[in-house]
């Protein structure tokens, strides 16, 4: 991914240079400097993230457009080379090439950005044939928020009042609840609104890759000043019997496994998986999880990334009923990176979770 980085940076720097070849040569070393400045803004945000040595403001300002910049050379490659066989095919008289190109490419990451700005609510109702007290529970998930530099206290605010619109009875995160630094977290006071999630049966969650990233540590000091229980290879049985298995992330090197983890639970009660990132979903179809709920995937985020999670992962996202298991993978509540959504969405998922077995007896 580095090295087909590097290209794409050097193919449009070539080509903006021939178009700007007939230009005062100040500009263009300006251009220069300011192009390759971008090009490594990503990695120099990255580098000082557990860092205070940049106001926040002009740090996520970088962390912003280096992350878009990843996506602009993507699009802006690809644009630039369709136009480039263009002309080489059709029209060799055609001049204006790249700046075909940057409209295209501009117009995908407007889009992009506001297509990010409006998440999707999914809704499911779940029948179990195992006795729930009380017959139905509303529960939400969630995943994937990454909270911090580019996911701040504001847009928080917006999920937060998300999740609440709801009513659930029960809230799940299946991981990256945090991005790559809790000190984010802790500048915005991003506690404060996390503490104003509403549920009457709790709020639980099974950490993710980027709490690990994060530093497992910081991110369990965090998320203790929250509600949020964060169980990793853990049981828990609620008060109308549902049990949630939460499962520790593949970065633990002591995660249990899968059957080991569904051995601590009682078959006979309705088991929710909680396992951010969707490997071997047949596996644990085959060992009777009623409910899974997975995320990781971003669903790619990014177009044509859909096509390669597609091809990774047995469900990258969505729903989908297996022989024993109902399995959502969501796409994330927010992303990692650019604050943009090409050919994917940002989603929750609402299940209404129905017992069946009063039918039954």
């Amino acid at each position: 991914m580095l090295i087909c980085f590097l290209c794409g940076n050097i193919y449009i720097y070539i080509r903006a240079m021939q178009r700007m070849r007939s230009m005062y040569i100040l500009v263009r070393i300006l251009f220069t400097v300011l192009f390759w400045l971008m090009a490594l803004m990503l990695f120099i945000t990255m580098s000082l993230r557990h860092s205070n040595v940049l106001p926040a403001i002009i740090y996520k300002t970088m962390y912003a457009a280096g992350s878009i910049w990843l996506v602009f050379v993507l699009y802006m490659t690809m644009a630039l080379v369709f136009f480039d066989i263009i002309k080489a095919l059709f029209a060799r008289s055609m001049k204006n090439g790249v700046i075909y190109a940057l409209g295209i490419t501009l117009s995908i990451l407007i889009a992009g950005h506001i297509n990010y700005l409006s998440p999707r609510v999914n809704r499911i109702d779940i029948p179990v044939e195992k006795h729930i007290i009380g017959d139905t529970v509303t529960i939400v998930g969630v995943s994937d928020l990454h909270l911090g530099h580019g996911t701040g206290k504001e847009r928080l605010k917006k999920f937060v009042d998300m999740i609440n619109a709801e009513k659930p009875d029960i809230v799940l995160i299946a991981g990256d609840l945090i991005d790559n630094s809790t000190v984010p977290l802790h500048k915005e006071k991003m506690y404060e609104e996390l503490n104003t999630i509403n549920s009457s049966m709790g709020i639980y969650m099974a950490p993710g890759n980027h709490e690990y990233i994060s530093g497992i540590d910081n991110s369990y000091r965090f998320v203790n000043m929250t509600p949020i229980k964060m169980l990793a290879d853990s049981v828990v049985t609620l008060p109308n019997g549902i049990q949630l298995l939460c499962r520790d992330d593949v970065h633990s090197r002591g995660r249990m496994a899968i059957d080991e983890l569904v051995a601590k639970a009682d078959k006979s009660k309705v088991m929710i998986l909680i396992d951010h990132q969707p490997y071997d979903i047949a596996i644990k179809n085959e060992l009777g999880i009623d409910i899974q709920l997975s995320g990781h995937t971003h669903n790619g985020q990014i177009w044509p990334g859909n096509l390669i999670t597609d091809r990774l992962f047995e469900q990258s996202n969505g729903y989908r009923k297996w022989s024993n298991s109902h399995v959502y993978v969501s796409s994330g509540l927010s992303l990692w990176g650019p604050p943009l959504r090409i050919g994917t969405n940002c989603d929750m998922v609402v299940f209404k979770v129905y017992s069946t077995a009063k039918l039954t007896d």
